[in-house]
């Protein structure tokens, strides 16, 4: 399977320590937030990076894999307010936070791994913008999801769709990555 478990670590590491410094920063400040605004905060995100994809310049200068790395820690915080409620303050510490992070990371991995095994790592052969556009579908889904208060008659569940949202992620930062490394 090529890199790719080691490629995610480094990205997740990325995004993890990022996470980790916010939490210093912030506290879990994001534990107030509920669903509907974390798939917002998500929404934000996708729509920025297709705006500029589409019209192929920026205005304003800051990088793009941090929107990536931002859909991607959005999306742990959504599984973690998912699991644990929305608190009406701060009611996790920077330790406990780390380890729900961690918990959930190592289920999406195990996730993107079962999906790799599948699919035969068919992202490799996909464009970044076609992440973002499959992150934005998956909002939508989350959304009517929201909509239909949390029920669905055959199709997975929100938790689903955020934990392909952190995989698109990885997947855009990666190949990211490896289009610097060509230049």
């Amino acid at each position: 399977m090529s890199d790719t478990p080691k490629q995610f670590d480094q990205v997740v590491n990325e995004c993890r320590t990022l996470f980790e410094k916010k939490l210093v920063d912030y506290g879990a400040a994001w534990r107030i937030l509920r669903l509907p605004s974390l798939t917002d905060q998500i929404f934000i995100k996708a729509q920025r990076l297709r705006s500029i994809e589409d019209k192929g310049t920026q205005k304003v200068a800051d990088d793009l894999r941090g929107e990536y790395i931002g859909i991607l820690n959005y999306s742990v915080i959504a599984l973690i307010n998912m699991e644990h409620g929305v608190a009406d303050q701060i009611d996790m510490d920077t330790a406990e936070a780390m380890r729900e992070y961690d918990k959930h990371v190592a289920a999406i991995k195990q996730l993107m791994m079962d999906k790799n095994h599948d699919y035969g790592e068919a992202w490799r052969d996909m464009r970044v913008p076609s992440f973002t556009d499959l992150i934005l579908q998956k909002l939508l889904r989350v959304k009517q999801i929201e909509n239909n208060a949390g029920k669905t008659l055959v199709s997975e569940g929100i938790d689903a769709n955020y934990m392909d949202m952190f995989n698109y992620s990885v997947f855009a930062l990666i190949q990211m990555e490896e289009a610097a490394k060509a230049e």
